[in-house]
């Protein structure tokens, strides 16, 4: 990599968004922050701008604006608010990669905007791929954009097909860790509390993206961003629980060998990799040993007592919006989990009970994401408001 890239970070005050400041803290001769934005965080991206000097920013809460202005513009740095500054502000020519890491449906549009205007994409937010696949895939060829995965499974694959993108794949194989409940039956997790589930054994993650871990749902989404990111067909995926969290995802040929790639839980990897690509820049990161892993264990997932991974099956399966109404349904539930209003296992229940209801849609439009996403959102809200 010859030059600086810019970058542009959507979400810079969240878990992947600290992490990837990080990254770029370790190399500023390759790197560049552009652009930083946040939702709430006023106080974080604050300091981050201080530090990286962008030359915008977004704070989404319009109520935070004149807070963010007063500190920042005396800096040259201008200061934008609310969620059309979000999208407006990819479409800068100075930008080179547009990472994504805002959570939820909230990353769609922006990161629409994004690829028509040409920006390469280092996508964090799977929900995009998960709403819109069809349509964000078909974009990005269009606009000739490379969709960089950031989560360490989609990485992990795309790290076996570097110099295998001519060899057709037979199958992949995405890890999951099982979360703090593996092995947990249905009777143990009708009263477990959010506390618990927020006590993630391998991964340090926000909040929504560690109950859908618990939940399975995570691996879910993930198995339906797979499917679009490399062009795979339902029965090409498959989903292994690894409770080590060492080897992140692997890759079977159609001669029957297997890449896998393998590595410390740790997001810096892959957010690093997606920045640099085709390049991999020498790093401190801890090294992974495997003397300290004498025994790497794998198992099945239990589809039965984690239904929400055989929602998103089922939802990939039948395609159109389905997607959409389970992402949807599933972002109302794991908020209303998170204010202790439904209960753990009443997750499922839920959003099965809204992908029944959704009428279905098989060539969905933009449009009909939109509405399909509201429509969900509010049917899932009043059976939680019933069921008080």
């Amino acid at each position: 990599m010859s030059e600086k890239r810019s970058v542009a970070i959507l979400g810079s005050t969240g878990s992947i968004g600290t992490q990837t400041l990080e990254v770029i803290r370790s190399h500023p001769e390759k790197f560049e922050v552009e652009v930083l934005t946040a939702q709430n965080n006023s106080a974080l991206l604050i300091q981050q701008a201080i530090e990286f000097k962008p030359n915008c920013v977004v704070i989404v809460n319009e109520a935070l604006y004149d807070q963010v202005k007063e500190v920042l513009l005396p800096l040259d740095i201008k200061v934008y608010a609310g969620e059309k500054a979000l999208s407006q502000v990819v479409e800068m020519d100075s930008i080179d990669v547009v990472l994504t890491a805002l959570v939820g449906y909230a990353g769609l549009i922006p990161t629409i905007k994004a690829i028509e205007s040409g920006k390469q994409i280092a996508l964090a937010n799977k929900e995009t791929l998960v709403v819109a696949g069809e349509l964000i895939t078909k974009l990005a060829r269009e606009k000739g954009v490379n969709i960089y995965p950031v989560d360490s499974e989609h990485s992990a694959i795309f790290q076996c097909l570097v110099g295998e993108f001519h060899n057709p794949i037979e199958k992949i194989i995405l890890t999951a860790s099982g979360g703090p409940f593996r092995g947990k039956d249905k009777d143990f997790l009708k009263s477990v509390s959010k506390e618990q589930a927020l006590k993630h054994p391998n991964w340090d993650m926000g909040a929504k993206i560690t109950i859908d871990s618990a939940s399975m749902m995570n691996k879910g989404l993930e198995v339906i961003e797979a499917k679009w990111l490399f062009g795979l067909n339902a029965d090409q995926i498959e989903v292994i629980v690894h409770p080590q969290s060492i080897v992140h995802s692997l890759v079977q040929f159609q001669d029957a060998s297997i890449k896998a790639q393998l590595g410390l839980p740790d997001m810096r990897i892959p957010i690093q990799f997606a920045l640099s690509y085709p390049e991999r820049f020498k790093t401190d990161f801890p090294r992974f040993d495997f003397v300290q892993y004498p025994s790497l264990t794998f198992e099945k997932p239990d589809l039965e007592t984690f239904q929400n991974l055989q929602l998103a099956f089922d939802a990939m399966k039948n395609g159109g919006n389905a997607p959409c109404v389970l992402n949807a349904a599933n972002e109302i539930v794991v908020a209303a989990f998170l204010r202790d209003q439904v209960g753990f296992l009443e997750m499922s229940e839920l959003i099965e009970a809204t992908m029944s209801k959704v009428d279905f849609i098989e060539k969905p439009s933009l449009q009909d994401f939109v509405d399909t996403d509201k429509m969900a959102r509010a049917y899932t809200n009043e059976l939680i408001k019933r069921k008080k």
